[in-house]
């Protein structure tokens, strides 16, 4: 591979929901622009993206892949993302790396939920968005209604750039060379739709387009990227990836119309030394004072040990260059630079602008992480949405006893590469949490074959919290005296409600000097160590405000652990008498099941205490039906929903928010409460 500069880059995901065919399609992808001599195979594991063992185990992409071509002088950076449910967190991810998301399309199923929300995502998030129609051969399709479907769900601004032909055996252009005509329509007439969406945002093109009645597509590139990055003209393209058909244009249109990292809209960051809401944008030039990058994959290889995968926003990176990670001191020396063709890492001599590389065995690398070479940039964060928090979880625990080292490190490697695997501590148990039972299922899978620990595992303890109602006032005078020198501090303090999610805010109004200020981190570490024990029913308490504004101390008993104590049991003593109540943990849940099985869903749902929020028809005359349930509620739900639907169903849930739970639960979870003397 060449040289090749900024404005020759083109960066795209491939998004989807699984077996729209998005592997396969990269593989034609690279096949026809000569980056391998055959196409692989998902069935028979020889696809260059899914290399994971687990991946040709279960013939599904579980985490995102990088890979790229050459094609007509532009570098595609392709990166193949999973489409299952569990996995939207790897996809979610790497989505920040691209100006383009490709959302594909199975032509015999049409928009499922995960196209749904992808496509949400990056209108919310102001990304380049084009669509993928494969599998246009298969012989239940039905492409015109396809479309039609589109237009419904996603706008009239989706326009065809190709079509079908002879049943989907070739697809015809409509954009460079609109001539030919198709059982589907006249690509004359969506060229015509095409040209007429893109010329509205150029006054001057559009006297000459009324004036002349067409305008050559060569005219047409800078009013269709702004198009693209407005949201005003979504493409579609037809392909079939395992005919062939439609790949070599659908590279056309990837490498002469899909926006280089210079014209895509500007990745939003923060500059959190300028506040939580300064935004910044950096600009894809070879500054060699600002070098910044943006972590979006992790991974751990046995060969260059811990890898980190990052897009370069702004300036040149070398073998020589210095990187810091976020506000790190100490800077590391790149020393060897990858570029990603699936699990291949083939060393490069530098990145420019726009591009995606590696680098290995740095340690203090990690999902999210910023690079960057001036401490300038020391506070600069990524500004895109959260990604979906995980909600199913499971106790786990060592078999063998002196296992527990092992599995503790198998588990962090497992939670530095996975976004939506997240491990929690707490005194009683150590919980792994995932976004449904497949990826716990793999991950402890992972745990056994990776890294050879066996495990033993029971279901988790709800993750209840607690908070309070009203503001109340606390207090607590520690004093000791044990012969020699004593203890002695005294806290007074309010607590106060804060909105649903706002968690913990710590505020010091003390004056006088009642508390001096070398202990004040001392009551603000108690008040935290009582949050986070819990006193209704031990659980964390959150969503409060605590203000410090008064106390006394003594010259000479007075020591950290002394208000540490006394703030400790104050905040215990306002919470008490601030209406305290326990909060349980809604999922939003979608549930698609055939037509006729939609009432046995909504009934056993609302016995759940789940609340119907929509239900929508989808391809193939399946429903999917929308609702809020208590995470509580949902325990044995993929067993009783194979059940229900003879195991035509299936379901994905991600968390919505917190509410109180019935005053019955409450009482019976406080009664089984058993707190310590120390509490």
């Amino acid at each position: 591979m060449g040289a090749y500069r900024t404005e020759d880059i083109r960066n795209i995901a491939l998004v989807g929901h699984a077996a729209a065919g998005k592997t396969t399609l990269v593989e034609a992808l690279l096949h026809r622009a000569g980056a391998v001599s055959s196409p692989g195979s998902v069935e028979k594991g020889t696809t260059v993206c899914d290399f994971d063992p687990e991946e040709r185990d279960y013939r599904h992409s579980l985490s995102a892949a990088v890979v790229g071509c050459d094609y007509h002088g532009r570098h595609l950076n392709l990166i193949d993302t999973p489409g299952l449910p569990d996995f939207l967190g790897h996809t979610f991810a790497a989505l920040p790396a691209v100006e383009t998301i490709a959302v594909v399309v199975n032509a015999q199923t049409g928009i499922e939920s995960v196209t749904r929300r992808v496509m949400e995502w990056a209108a919310a998030n102001r990304f380049c968005r084009m669509i993928i129609v494969n599998k246009i051969d298969a012989a239940d399709s039905n492409l015109p209604r396809l479309l039609d479907e589109i237009h419904d769900v996603f706008g009239r601004e989706c326009l065809p750039l190709n079509l079908p032909a002879r049943d989907g055996e070739r697809v015809v252009d409509c954009f460079f060379h609109a001539s030919a005509e198709t059982r589907f329509s006249s690509a004359r007439t969506a060229h015509t739709a095409v040209v007429d969406q893109v010329v509205e945002l150029d006054e001057r093109l559009m006297d000459d387009y009324l004036a002349q009645g067409d305008i050559e597509p060569a005219k047409l590139h800078d009013p269709f990227e702004k198009a693209l990055r407005e949201g005003h003209l979504t493409p579609v393209c037809f392909t079939s990836a395992r005919t062939g058909a439609g790949i070599e244009e659908l590279l056309e249109v990837l490498a002469e119309l899909a926006p280089n990292p210079l014209e895509g809209n500007p990745h939003p960051f923060r500059d959190l030394k300028r506040g939580e809401g300064a935004e910044i944008h950096p600009e894809p030039v070879a500054d060699p004072q600002h070098i910044l990058a943006h972590v979006f994959k992790v991974t751990h290889d046995p060969y260059v040990g811990k890898l980190g995968v990052f897009r370069i926003h702004q300036g040149v990176i070398d073998k020589d260059t210095q990187l810091f990670v976020d506000e790190g001191r100490k800077p590391f020396k790149v020393g060897h630079l990858f570029r990603l063709q699936g699990k291949q890492y083939l060393e490069c001599e530098d990145g420019v602008p726009g591009d995606i590389r590696a680098v290995g065995k740095i340690d203090e690398i990690h999902l999210d992480a910023i690079l960057h070479n001036s401490h300038d940039e020391d506070g600069v964060r990524p500004a895109l949405g959260k990604l979906p928090a995980p909600m199913v979880g499971i106790a786990i625990e060592a078999a063998t006893r002196g296992d527990e080292q092992k599995l503790f490190d198998a588990l962090d490697k497992l939670t530095g590469e996975d976004p939506c695997l997240v491990l929690e501590r707490s005194a009683h148990e150590l919980v792994l949490r995932a976004m449904g039972e497949l990826h716990l299922r793999i991950a402890l899978e992972r745990i056994a074959k990776r890294y050879h620990v066996e495990v033993k595992t029971h279901p988790p303890a709800i993750p209840y919290r607690e908070t309070v109602t009203r503001a109340a006032e606390g207090h607590h005078r520690h004093k000791k005296q044990t012969g020699g020198a004593g203890q002695f501090g005294e806290v007074f303090l309010r607590i106060e409600p804060l909105p649903r999610g706002a968690g913990f805010e710590f505020v010091d109004r003390v004056v006088g000097g009642a508390i001096p200020n070398q202990f004040i981190p001392a009551v603000e570490k108690g008040v935290r160590q009582a949050l986070a024990a819990g006193s209704l029913a031990g659980y964390p308490i959150e969503d409060v405000r605590v203000v410090v504004h008064g106390g006394k101390h003594h010259p000479v008993d007075s020591q950290e652990v002394s208000f540490i104590t006394a703030g400790r049991k104050a905040v215990l003593d306002a919470f008490l008498k601030a209406g305290p109540i326990l909060l349980e943990p809604i999922v939003r849940v979608e549930v698609t099941v055939p037509g006729e099985k939609v009432g046995d869903i909504t009934g056993d749902l609302a016995q759940r205490r789940g609340r119907i929020n929509d239900t929508q028809p989808q391809a193939g005359g399946m429903v999917a039906v929308s609702a809020l349930v208590p995470l509580g509620e949902m325990s044995d739900y993929a067993s009783r929903l194979k059940s229900l639907t003879g195991g035509e169903g299936a379901y994905g849930m991600e968390s919505s928010h917190y509410e109180p739970v019935p005053p019955a639960l409450q009482q019976k979870l406080a009664k089984q409460y058993r707190p310590s003397e120390e509490s």
